[in-house]
């Protein structure tokens, strides 16, 4: 899809943000990127409720408890 850019800026079809009612812009180098803004990222919730298993050192030799001892 090809769109013109004004003097008012960019007007992006509305079908291709369906779901979505706030985007973050980020700008790299020959390319702007769209986001979602509203909606959580699951990787940033990890380790907020952690899990008590009775492994003292579960987090540091995380490998060796899930592959008995083969690490």
């Amino acid at each position: 899809m090809v769109a013109h850019v004004t003097k008012d800026g960019l007007v992006i079809p509305r079908r291709l943000l369906r779901g979505i009612k706030r985007v973050e812009l980020r700008r790299g180098k020959n390319r702007i990127t769209l986001f979602p803004a509203d909606q959580v990222d699951p990787i940033a919730g990890l380790g907020r409720k952690p899990v008590t298993c009775g492994v003292p050192d579960g987090s540091t030799q995380h490998d060796r408890h899930l592959y008995n001892g083969k690490a």
